[in-house]
């Protein structure tokens, strides 16, 4: 049978922060720190110099060529490398089985968990302040749960941690829900109604549509391993019946697409696992609506546990400190009422449930070698593989498995990312899905601190890593398609919900003015059959000597594309570097007209984009994507020109999505 990562009985009494014993009175939190967080400073595109234009200038025959941003201005991803922060403050050891979760407010909660050398089990609750780097003690009140490790903690309306389960210092498992109020650091322990499910530790929670979902974790006396699902409906608080769905524990859990999506974690024989599962909700009503119980019957519970093997534990007595009878940020004080577990069989989970199991291949991470963190952003699993004993910070990586091909690939190696001599216990996302921050400590014994039993480890380090500089777009942003997606040909348009503002606006684009769309402005670029290595665009210039006013002019003889049509509006609101230039009042303004040196496809795809914030070139919004991957790697080089980091952001995401060795090099020969 499995065994849990649990500390012995033999531990000795020390303080969370690694320090002397602890007396009975709680240390104050140390106050954060006057240090600042360093931010960069964001410059935008300057605005070109040009002398104002002549009136002799402002001839309607005349098209003016729209310059270029110095290279230097945009942010470049290039040697992006996360940054290692040492924190400060109330320090705490490197707990084991704690839960840590990003709480919005550039603030970090960590709660219970053991210490690795000292096995106290912990009901600490501890806040990293990001904007400060600083530890803190939390003086918390109300129903303070008990000490235990192996919980979930699910940040829940963007104030509330959502504590469940988790395992005490004797081997008690957890099953009650207790909630932690951000805002004024209270506990409430609310009454719950329905079947109460196992309890369990080290298993999965997730987050749906005001429902909590539990799956799998470890329990019982012999430790097996729980193939259940259940949820616990927050409106009614009210626990549904579990069904049967994977068995395994310590791994990570997702709803995405009306899917919930299992990987990783362990199997009962303690084998790391590599194979993905995931369960339909769509069309299920036992998912869709309220469970629908009486108030549970504690005591029928307990007839049911009769001749339970476990031997029953004596109740110690306890100071009461708040509602609970817990104290607020103790360590192994009092042993919880006995968890009685009897290994029974529930049906089979309502909905489709399917697994694809990953063998090998050169994106694929393999699950049996090193440490793993598990994320999700965006439709996609995130795959942390850090350094450890057995494995170098080269032999690491950062994967990504795609939800919707259930393809990998690998976003960035392990040198790209991590530094060496650092071990990382914890990582945790922030709520859009953009930012995740790995929690660890040195491994060089010079760089830890020393405590009353030598060189101690503390969580004492901290990286942070932009998901968008490998192109995630975050939880609230709908990814792009892909130019091969179509929509089913059963689908009816009433199924398909309005695309926005943009897609109407678009249906203006590139209409002439007679039509009456209210086009206002003309942009021309370079015709298809142009040949870059023929011109290198100067030769669309009249030299200055040779232009009235010292400007530069669209030659004559160049080859430019049919006119496009767009409102000069749209532009200055969507464009910065076009509306500082049109505020001048230069030759655009008098001429109505702009030319643009890039090829015709990526212009248009350029100009669609400022319409309907997409880069799927096209204006129907059930229409094939438009927009080819050389065409997508135009607009790149078009958002570093012009510093449009969220056109630079739409064109990343689909380029490691599906660039590959075939469109590459048709791209560098083109």
């Amino acid at each position: 049978m499995a065994q849990p990562s649990t500390p012995s009985h033999h531990a000795t009494t020390s303080s969370i922060f690694g320090g002397p014993p602890a007396h009975a009175a709680a240390p104050a939190p140390t106050q954060a720190g006057s240090g600042q967080a360093s931010q960069a400073a964001s410059s935008s595109a300057p605005v070109a110099n040009a002398a104002p234009t002549p009136a002799s200038a402002a001839s309607s025959s005349n098209t003016y060529i729209m310059p270029n941003s110095p290279a230097k201005a945009r942010p470049l991803a290039d040697g992006y490398r996360p940054k290692i922060t040492r924190t400060l403050g109330q320090r705490p050891a490197c707990l084991v089985n704690a839960s840590v979760t990003y709480c919005g407010n550039n603030q970090i909660y960590a709660f219970g968990g053991f210490d690795q050398y000292t096995d106290e089990v912990y009901n600490h609750v501890l806040r990293l302040d990001l904007s400060c780097h600083q530890w803190s003690l939390v003086d918390n009140y109300g129903d303070i749960p008990g000490v235990r490790m192996g919980h979930t903690a699910t940040l829940y309306q963007g104030d509330k941690l959502l504590v469940f389960g988790g395992e005490n210092e004797h081997r008690t498992y957890l099953s009650d829900l207790i909630i932690f109020d951000l805002k004024t650091a209270h506990w409430t322990q609310p009454q719950v109604s329905g079947p109460l499910p196992k309890g369990r530790a080290r298993h999965a929670a997730v987050l749906h549509e005001d429902k909590l979902f539990i799956i799998g974790g470890i329990t019982g006396q012999n430790n097996y391993v729980l193939d259940d699902i259940c949820y616990l409906d927050l409106r009614t608080f009210t626990w549904s019946k579990a069904w049967r769905f994977v068995g395994r524990f310590d791994h990570s859990a997702y709803i995405w697409d009306d899917r919930v999506w299992v990987f990783g974690g362990l199997s009962e024989d303690m084998d790391k696992i590599s194979d993905l599962w995931w369960l339909d909700l769509k069309g299920s009503p036992e998912f869709d609506s309220r469970p629908h119980f009486g108030v549970f019957d504690r005591h029928s519970a307990a007839n049911r546990a009769a001749g339970s093997p476990r031997a029953p534990y004596s109740l110690a007595s306890a100071p009461v400190v708040g509602t609970s009878g817990y104290a607020a940020n103790s360590r192994t004080a009092q042993v919880n009422p006995p968890s009685f577990q009897l290994k029974t069989y529930a049906p089979l989970a309502p909905g489709s449930i399917s697994a694809l199991k990953f063998m090998s291949g050169p994106t694929i991470p393999s699950q049996g070698s090193g440490i793993h963190y598990h994320a999700y952003s965006s439709g996609t699993l995130l795959d942390f593989v850090t350094p450890a004993a057995t494995i170098t910070p080269r032999e690491c990586s950062l994967s990504a498995l795609d939800l919707a091909t259930l393809r990998w690939q690998k976003l960035a190696e392990g040198r790209e990312i991590f530094k060496s001599g650092y071990r990382w216990h914890y990582c945790t996302m922030n709520e859009d899905g953009t930012k995740a921050w790995l929690l660890g400590c040195p491994t060089d014994p010079t760089a830890t601190d020393l405590g009353p039993n030598g060189y101690e480890e503390y969580l004492s380090d901290i990286m942070e890593i932009d998901l968008r500089r490998y192109g995630f777009l975050g939880s609230n942003m709908t990814p792009e398609p892909r130019s091969e997606s179509r929509p089913s040909a059963t689908t009816r348009a009433v199924d398909s919900p309005s695309k926005g503002l943009g897609t109407d606006l678009a249906k203006l684009f590139n209409q002439p003015p007679e039509s009456g769309s209210g086009t206002d402005f003309v942009i021309t670029a370079l015709a298809e059959e142009y040949d870059e290595d023929d011109g290198q665009h100067g030769s669309s210039l009249v030299r200055a000597e040779e232009a009235t006013g010292g400007q530069s002019w669209l030659a004559p003889d160049v080859p430019t594309s049919q006119p496009m049509h767009v409102h000069k509006l749209i532009l200055q609101a969507r464009w910065p570097h076009f509306a500082r230039l049109y505020n001048s009042q230069m030759a655009e303004f008098q001429t109505k007209k702009m030319h643009i040196p890039e090829p015709y496809s990526v212009v248009r795809a350029f100009l669609l984009y400022l319409y309907t914030d997409s880069i799927r070139g096209t204006a129907e919004a059930e229409g094939e994507a438009a927009t080819e991957l050389p065409d997508v790697a135009g607009l790149l080089v078009m958002s570093n020109i012009y510093n449009i980091p969220h056109l630079r952001l739409l064109c990343v995401n689909r380029l490691a999505k599906e660039l590959d060795v075939e469109h590459a090099g048709r791209r560098r020969s083109a």
